[in-house]
């Protein structure tokens, strides 16, 4: 296949020639397919998906970040490290020179919320985040979507101008204008799966017309194949005439098995078979199912460094997510510090600041619903370069788990502890302050971990917000707050332990409420009038150990929640 262009057309070319592209590249799973490809008569080696490019259908770049900035995150992770920062920023500025992007090199690609560079200009952008490791085989599925006509004859004469450099170019396509059609040196055309037509895309019209079906003037190729394919050519209209007694003389089940009969007895079909044999001759046909691997090229530290800058980075020119985050947080810290305004040491206080802490608490639960998106916006990006070899699974974990925690968790615990702490009125000591702070963090990160650990494996954001949304209002119940735990009966009790709130509500009921008096100097007969009293009263151990045992449940959790959500990540998609 050298220096080959490789078209394919089909009926329901989306389900079907796209699975064939995957398993070309070796980016589909192997398990339950027959057959073998061969690269040259050799088989594929096991990491052939990393030495290969692969352009998918939609457009997997950063979109925040810049062309040349995508160009270097592809070059520092996927070239080795022996070669120098000079002769990767080389290359780049080379690739970005071919490629015609000189213009747009350090403009945004661009976001649903940022404007960024043209249609043709993002495919030519994806087309070059896999030129850079410069592969000699090059998959496109479908590198036409969403282009205009001119713009997408522009990419296929890219296209076209590598392939005659020596790189092997296959692509899918769908209804190519005849400009783009006649670019194609070979054409392979699938009906339901199979093989109607493989030979030179030129010789295609004569091939059909010898079998009957005759393309009218100045009708486009490509249209013509596919009005074939379905039955909806008008040679084929024309035959379609009833007869006298209704019945009608051709049916698209009987063009399939007409085509597939044509190509096999043709000279084409005798050609391929006659190479195959060839290519297999006294050769010992495997039935093991082929090993994948993935190899990468730079080290664990080189991948997180790119990879937690390129995150952050993303964050940071992504103001809805971070300083958003941030800002409504405040902004809900004002309104629950101007809520309860100053709680005095009486009754009324012993209920507001039980009413307080529990808003807190079942508040820093249902923000960390906004994680649910960390894995599930950018999944496409993150399966497509994960299977490219640009980093580890657990690089692309740590780093967005790094980037949320720091940023979306702990910035607005803090700032969160700050305003309403003092606005309520809280026990105004440097240790009880802090140990607010902490508990809000802590639950944070928990709630976190686990909503991480129930969207790992999502692809539908609304899904997981709904599992979310129950779990924490199950949780919510048990918080202590809305029943006394200790009377709730032995077999439902258990369920306590499950619940995020009732760790942060207790440890922070304990940093609140022991050494406080309520009834003043002249105790009421009836009521709780020390904070101790309360404690005991809702079965919480006050003492040191009782307000750390649950800091260390509510770490324990975390720790279990994002090892779940790692492996959830790891296992689930291992392959496109």
């Amino acid at each position: 296949y050298s220096c080959v262009k490789v078209g394919f057309l089909c009926k329901g070319c989306g389900c079907v020639v796209c699975r064939f592209l995957d398993v070309l590249a070796a980016r589909k799973d192997p398990a339950g397919l027959a057959g073998e490809v061969l690269i040259d008569g050799a088989p594929q080696p096991p990491n052939f998906k990393c030495l290969s490019g692969y352009v998918v259908q939609d457009d997997v770049v950063m979109g925040t970040l810049t062309v040349r900035e995508n160009f270097r995150f592809s070059a520092a992770l996927r070239l080795p490290s022996s070669i120098s920062q000079k002769e990767k920023e080389d290359k780049v500025n080379r690739l970005i020179t071919e490629l015609g992007l000189t213009k747009v090199a350090d403009s945004r690609v661009g976001t649903q919320l940022i404007r960024g560079i043209s249609g043709g200009e993002r495919k030519r952008t994806n087309i070059g985040m896999e030129l850079i490791i410069d592969p000699p085989v090059l998959f496109l599925d479908e590198p036409t979507t969403g282009l205009d006509a001119s713009t997408a004859n522009s990419v296929l004469l890219l296209l076209k101008r590598m392939s005659s450099h020596g790189r092997t170019i296959i692509l899918s396509i769908h209804q190519p204008r005849y400009s783009i059609f006649r670019l194609f040196d070979s054409l392979t055309l699938l009906v339901s799966g199979k093989q109607v037509y493989h030979g030179p895309a030129q010789s295609a019209l004569d091939y059909f017309s010898n079998i009957g079906y005759t393309c009218e003037p100045h009708n486009n190729p490509a249209d013509f194949f596919l009005d074939v394919i379905n039955g909806d050519s008008t040679s084929i209209a024309f035959d379609r005439i009833k007869e006298a007694d209704g019945e009608v003389t051709s049916s698209r089940q009987n063009i399939e098995d007409h085509l597939v009969q044509e190509y096999r007895g043709s000279q084409y079909y005798g050609e391929t078979k006659a190479q195959l044999e060839r290519i297999t001759m006294n050769r010992e046909y495997s039935v093991k199912t082929p090993s994948r691997t993935i190899t990468y090229n730079t080290s664990f530290s080189t991948q997180f460094r790119w990879v937690l800058k390129r995150t952050f980075t993303n964050l940071i020119l992504n103001p809805q997510t971070s300083f958003a985050q941030i800002g409504v947080t405040v902004f809900l810290a004002l309104i629950v510090g101007a809520i309860f305004f100053g709680v005095k040491n009486d009754q009324s206080g012993l209920q507001n600041r039980m009413g307080a802490l529990f808003f807190i608490t079942t508040n820093q639960c249902f923000s960390s619903v906004s994680s649910a998106e960390l894995f599930i916006t950018e999944r496409k990006l993150f399966i497509h370069e994960y299977i490219s070899g640009y980093y580890r699974v657990s690089v692309y974990f740590l780093c967005k788990l790094l980037s949320d925690i720091i940023t979306l968790r702990t910035l607005p615990a803090i700032f969160f502890s700050c305003v309403a702490y003092f606005m309520i009125g809280f026990k105004a000591t440097v240790e009880a302050f802090f140990l607010f702070m902490l508990t809000v963090a802590l639950v944070a990160y928990t709630a976190t971990a686990m909503t991480m650990a129930i969207s790992a494996d999502q692809s539908v954001v609304a899904i997981a917000n709904i599992f979310m949304t129950i779990a924490f209002v199950f949780m919510m119940i048990f918080s202590g707050l809305l029943v006394n735990l200790p009377s709730i009966v032995e077999w439902l009790a258990w369920f306590q332990y499950l619940s995020i709130p009732r760790y942060g509500l207790t440890a922070l009921q304990i940093n609140e409420f022991v050494g406080l008096q309520f009834c003043g100097d002249i105790p009421l007969n009836g009521t709780l009038c020390t904070g101790e009293d309360f404690l005991k009263n809702q079965g919480i151990d006050y003492t040191t150990w009782g307000l750390w045992q649950n800091h260390v449940a509510l770490a324990i959790m975390t720790v279990i929640f994002m090892a779940i959500a790692y492996f959830k990540l790891r296992f689930t998609k291992k392959f496109t």
